[in-house]
């Protein structure tokens, strides 16, 4: 049993949906942070029978938490301080998303021109809808897509 140590302060990203642990990873450029961060993928558990886990150590400075809610809003956020979870939460779909989602609309100038962010807008949080804010393209959050991505 592979068994990873406890953080002391930090957080723990949870019930990441299996394969999502990478994306995740790179969405909230954890590559570039002087953190310690454990990936821990195809974990056993009782509630979804597979997941991801990530675990990151230390101070949450450059983290941006928001985007999790467009990533997968299932998953569940735990901070830790002294080794013990202070806060549990469950991010929130966020009304606008940058970079995240990508315009299927190929006369989108999203699509034709360089340089431009893809933006959506929220349009239907009951079904995690959004809508490009350019052409009204629709898009699903990206927890349906985020192995495929």
């Amino acid at each position: 049993m592979l068994n990873i140590g406890v953080l002391n302060q930090g957080i723990v990203i949870d019930h990441i949906k299996v394969g999502g642990a990478m994306k995740i990873y790179t969405y909230l450029n954890l590559e570039n942070i002087d953190v310690s961060v454990a990936i821990i993928k195809n974990a056993r558990s009782n509630k979804m029978g597979r997941k991801d886990i990530i675990k990151i150590e230390g101070t949450l400075n450059g983290i941006n938490l928001d985007i999790l809610g467009a990533l997968d809003h299932k998953i569940t956020i735990n901070i830790i301080e002294n080794g013990e979870i202070i806060e549990k939460k469950n991010p929130k779909l966020p009304v606008y998303v940058d970079n995240v989602l990508i315009c299927k609309n190929p006369r989108c100038i999203t699509s034709v021109e360089n340089g431009i962010s893809q933006s959506f807008k929220l349009t239907n949080k009951e079904k995690g809808t959004y809508r490009c804010v350019y052409c009204e393209q629709s898009s699903k959050s990206v927890p349906d897509t985020i192995t495929k991505m």
